[in-house]
Formats: C-alpha cells, structure tokens, sequence
C-alpha cells in the first residue's frame, strides 16, 4: 500500500488544467460519517462557481457519485475531472476529515500526510521456537507470518549428557533464527520493532546482517501471547518518533540557516528551490494554509491575488501556495515532513533542505 500511495501521489502531482481553470474535484470522505457532507459543500460550490465552470463541476460531481456507488471501501479518495476526463479513486484504510476541494489540480494534503505520519515498518515477535512476523501500514496489520520450531526445552535424564543437549539445543535455535532473518530479508519494510519474552532477541541481534540490525528502531519485552497489546505498544513508539523526527527536522533546518548552509526558508525562496528540484526534505506547517494564485500555463505560483498572469497574460487560479510547493516536491522526489513546531511559522510556515546551493 505505501508504494502504491507513493505512486499514486507523485502520478497526481503531474496533473493539471493548462488553462488554470478550477476544473478538478478532489474528495476525501469516510462513509459513516456525516451523511449531509457532500450536499452541503456541493451547495456551497455552486454559489461561487459560473458558467462553464459550473457546468463542468456539476457534471464532475456526478462522475464522483456513480464512482462511490461501486465501491464498498469505507474511507476513500477521488480525483476527478470532467473537462480533462480524469478519474482516480482510492481506498484509504483509515478515516479522513471529510473534503471536497476545487481547484485547477487534485488536493493533496491529505494524503501526502498520511505518507508523512503513518509509517510502514516491521514487527517481529520472537520466542526461542517461534516468531510471528508483522508488516504494519496505515496504522493497521497489512500482513503476516509465522514460523515455529520443534525445539526441546528440558533435559531428560539418561541418554544425552547436559552438554550434548545443551550443544543441540544451542544449534537448533541458531538454525531458528536463521531461518527468522531469511523472512525478514524477503518481507521487512521500514523500520523493525523486535519483541517476545527472555534472551532470544538478543541471540538473534548478534547474527543479523548489519542492513537488518540498522533498521531496528526499538525492543520490547512482552508476552510472546500479547499480540493486541504489542500493536498498541508498536504504534504509540512509532508516533513518538515521528514527532521526534518532526522537531529533529525543525532543528536541523535552523541550524543550517544559522551557518548559510543548504537550507531555505519561506515561500519565495523555497519555491524557487523546490522547482529547481534542490530540495532534499520539504517542512511544513501543520494544517497552515497561504492564499495565492497560479499560472498553469508558466507553473508560476505567487501569494495575493492576480487574475492575469503577470508575465504570459494567461488566467491564473486561486491556490494554496504551500499545497502548490508540495505538488512540486513530490515531482522531484524531495522528502516531505509536517510539523507542529512554533518556529516554523517565524519562517514563514514553511522550509527546506537542499541537495545543494
């Protein structure tokens, strides 16, 4: 699923009206949640939008509400044009603020945030004789798999010396764990939480490769029968160090502004940067919007209010300039961070890390 949002994401901020005009839909909604949403922000819409404009809203609405009726996904996201003869739906496996946004591109806040906040990473709980591995995405268990040992536990008196046994039992759990890092090499994905009971994780830290051993991020220790408990446990560690990693980002944009060094800050330079494609990571303010207008025919974006470009003569649209930043980040596969962090907004609510000057 986070390769296909990946994908997703970047193939949406490729599209756009060559004429600026306000013809796409973009619509995020959870089925059971206010049934009235989508009339009352189409009511809305139709007062504001005219003539052929209108026409095309109407006419794109419609194509969204058959598209609905032949999914039963709970939470979902379309992307849709009539004029430009565009469709994209989505299911979105966690539920979403409800939206329905016009503009003359799709809206993509939301779910570059989802790609930003909820991770995918890796869970394995581990036991001496068994290990049960976890792929977690969206917040939710996408997959798994189970691997068992026939191991003994006990020395049983006679035949066997202690020392035998104790080299067979050593040998077999090494031949376990072995097996446990094939899997994990074959299903891995970001980060690995290592969980279960005793001193297995330990044996099995010391034969990982080091590709393996960099990505584990934390241990538990924990019932190896615990599995709800763990996955509460797994989320809330990996929300916390997404907002460490949110103020991390912070920082070091600080930092590399108190030294000239590669950063920009606010919306003029970090434009400029982000669509000479320079941009490394891209820092926004959480939930901040910046009104201005774009020309779709010369890509220029700018704060205020121009319903003529300046420089083409072409008609310009009415944007968020942070959500028009962010479309070009993702063509030019920069990272992208949000944050919550006070000192971005003496900034200008948004920044970012450069590849290079």
């Amino acid at each position: 699923m986070s390769e296909d949002l990946n994908k997703t994401i970047r193939e949406l901020s490729e599209i756009y009206d060559n004429e600026s005009s306000d013809s796409y839909v973009s619509f995020y909604y959870s089925k059971d949640s206010d049934s009235k949403f989508i009339q009352r922000r189409t009511n809305d819409c139709r007062k504001i939008l005219k003539g052929d404009v209108l026409k095309n809203f109407d006419e794109t609405i419609n194509i969204i509400l058959d598209s609905m009726k032949k999914t039963s996904d709970k939470n979902i996201a379309v992307f849709a044009s009539k004029k430009n003869n565009f469709l994209k739906q989505i299911s979105v496996p966690i539920k979403l603020e409800n939206s329905l946004v016009v503009d003359s591109s799709p809206y993509l806040r939301p779910l570059a945030r989802i790609q930003d906040e909820w991770e995918t990473f890796t869970i394995l709980l581990l036991s001496s004789n068994s290990a049960k591995i976890y792929s977690v995405e969206l917040g939710r268990i996408d997959s798994s798999k189970t691997l068992s040992a026939d191991i003994m536990n006990k020395h049983k008196k006679g035949g066997w010396s202690q020392a035998r046994f104790n080299r067979l039992r050593k040998g077999a759990i090494h031949a376990f764990l072995k097996e446990v890092i094939e899997e994990l090499q074959e299903r891995a994905e970001g980060k690995i939480i290592l969980a279960g009971p005793g001193t297995t994780k330990n044996q099995l830290i010391d034969i990982l490769p080091q590709d393996l051993k960099e990505k584990i991020t934390d241990i538990i220790d924990i019932d190896i029968k615990d599995e709800n408990k763990l996955l509460k446990e797994s989320l809330h560690l990996i929300s916390e160090k997404e907002k460490r990693q949110s103020q991390e980002a912070v920082k070091h944009l600080k930092n590399e502004i108190l030294k000239e060094g590669l950063a920009v800050y606010g919306i003029d330079d970090t434009l400029r940067a982000v669509k000479n494609g320079q941009v490394e990571l891209l820092i926004i303010q959480k939930d901040k919007k910046i009104p201005g207008w774009i020309c779709e025919n010369c890509q220029l974006v700018k704060k205020g209010n121009e319903e003529k470009c300046p420089y083409c003569g072409g008609n310009t649209s009415r944007v968020d300039v942070l959500e028009e930043i962010l479309e070009f980040a993702e063509r030019t596969d920069a990272e992208i961070e949000f944050t919550e962090s006070d000192e971005l907004e003496d900034l200008g609510n948004i920044g970012a890390i450069l590849r290079y000057k």
